[in-house]
């Protein structure tokens, strides 16, 4: 019981740090604050936010238990995703930053119309809406096991309180706070992640030089799959998965570019987006690193791990073997990436639904019941996943969502790279069929020749995106 009140004084104490961040820097709670950041924002401190705002907390779990199936595998997309941080930066930043409106898919209505427009805004508010609710409905089951259930305090109760935490630091300024808050956050999650691995670490027999050098001799120290390209884990199939997840995932989120776009200045933009991209490297190494060592800990030790990857990390953080320290440490980084992955989907989901759906960029009033809307519609989803209690269920949300991103790639493609006119009206219908075709042809391929695809849908969904603009488009330039 002492362990779980240091753990809730930590939560505690966390929280009152970021309402103290937020009444810092809340005078101003005009939209422009709440949606760019008054344009002030300092490209480093953004760099450092977007990290933590990209790591949920299931990242924190599911990257290490990704080293016993694909051992270093996932480095292959990840070294894609700089390519792509790369192209965001020379292609779609310019972009953005000539439009002058907070959100992105504004760009969608100069170059199809309004129609366009929303369509590219409910992909993105059904897509981030589910998932980022499905992330926090992960991580909230950890933290009710670790610290609200020793309080005999209600999964329901906890769910209310940690959303209601989330609004009350971000309900004023926004992008204002995420901006300070996000970067805090991101080192708060840094600084626990290397603590947990030097804790692991330490747990093991021999010194560190020995340590790195069972890392290097095991058998899970693989970087790159080059023979079997019917594998998901290919080096082509990866690398070039991790170019388009990025474009998408980040070039066509409102939530990771509005912080961007609060940055002054295109170049220190540009700037930011090298660093943030660069930056993910070595901490998707470090992920993975600690996977290795817990592996090597459970040979040590002679544990018997759970079969799902996602499982090994909270078990032996839970069960006591390594001490209190890494249990503290885990919950910290917990909070902490939620926390940040959270704030920032309901800030870019207020934004998307008011500027894009709603066309009321400048109602302070309307800005703020949408926000609370947010957090009901979170606090709700969370709880629906609660009741269904399925594993599957969250996959199948998580396999949806990535279906989502497609339509964005192909509207974006097409207008950027193509100057014919295509009908406002039947781009929702277009962008409806392609994901249902995609879903056809998945099932066709493994029925037929047992071929399963991987991320290379989003390039699929893309593709046929793509094409059905292209065959409903007239040759005349749009604009004239």
């Amino acid at each position: 019981m002492e362990n779980a009140w240091i753990l809730l004084a930590t939560l505690v104490v966390y929280f009152l740090i970021l309402l103290g961040i937020s009444v810092w820097l809340g005078k101003r709670r005009d939209n422009d604050a709440f949606f760019s950041g008054n344009r002030q924002s300092r490209w480093w401190l953004v760099s450092i936010g977007m990290i933590g705002a990209s790591v949920s907390g299931v990242s924190f779990v599911s990257v290490p238990g990704m080293v016993g199936a694909n051992h270093y595998l996932y480095m292959q997309t990840v070294m894609g995703f700089f390519v792509g941080y790369l192209l965001i930066a020379r292609i779609l930043l310019p972009l953005y930053y000539r439009l002058e409106n907070p959100s992105i898919y504004a760009y969608l209505m100069e170059r199809f119309g309004s129609n366009a427009q929303r369509t590219g805004s409910a992909f993105f508010l059904l897509s981030k809406g589910l998932g980022a609710a499905a992330r926090v409905y992960i991580v909230a089951l950890l933290l009710h096991t670790l610290v609200f259930q020793a309080f005999s305090i209600p999964f329901e109760v906890g769910i209310v309180l940690l959303m209601g935490m989330i609004w009350l630091y971000t309900r004023h300024s926004g992008i204002k706070t995420l901006v300070w808050t996000d970067a805090f956050q991101t080192l708060i999650m840094v600084a626990a992640l290397v603590l947990l691995i030097v804790s692991v670490g330490k747990a093991l027999d021999g010194n560190w030089s020995e340590t790195f050098r069972q890392v290097e001799q095991s058998p899970w120290f693989q970087w790159f799959e080059w023979k079997d390209w019917h594998s998901k884990q290919h080096v082509g199939k990866q690398f070039f998965s991790g170019i388009f997840i990025a474009l998408v995932m980040t070039g066509l989120d409102q939530d990771m570019i509005q912080k961007n776009r609060s940055i002054p200045r295109l170049k220190d933009a540009q700037t930011n987006m090298y660093v943030y991209g660069f930056a993910f490297i070595p901490l998707n190494f470090l992920f993975l690193f600690l996977g290795t060592l817990i592996l090597l800990y459970a040979q040590q030790e002679q544990i018997v791990l759970p079969q799902i990857g996602d499982e090994i990390l909270p078990m032996l953080a839970t069960e006591g073997s390594l001490g209190f320290l890494p249990v503290w440490l885990f919950t910290l980084s917990l909070v902490a990436a939620s926390f940040s992955s959270a704030d920032s989907s309901m800030t870019a989901l207020t934004t998307s639904f008011c500027i894009d759906i709603a066309k009321r960029p400048n109602d302070v009033r309307f800005r703020k019941r949408v926000h609370l809307g947010v957090v009901f519609f979170f606090i709700v989803a969370i709880l629906a996943f609660r009741w269904v209690n399925n594993p599957s269920i969250i996959d199948l949300i998580y396999v949806l969502a990535s279906y989502t991103y497609g339509p964005l790639l192909g509207l974006f493609a097409f207008g950027l790279l193509s100057r014919r006119h295509v009908h406002d009206r039947s781009i929702p219908y277009i962008a409806i069929l392609s994901p249902l075709i995609c879903m056809g042809l998945q099932f066709f391929f493994k029925q037929c020749w047992q071929y399963e695809m991987g991320y290379e849908l989003l390039m699929l969904n893309g593709a046929l995106t793509f094409f059905g603009l292209f065959i409903q488009s007239k040759k005349q330039p749009y604009g004239n």
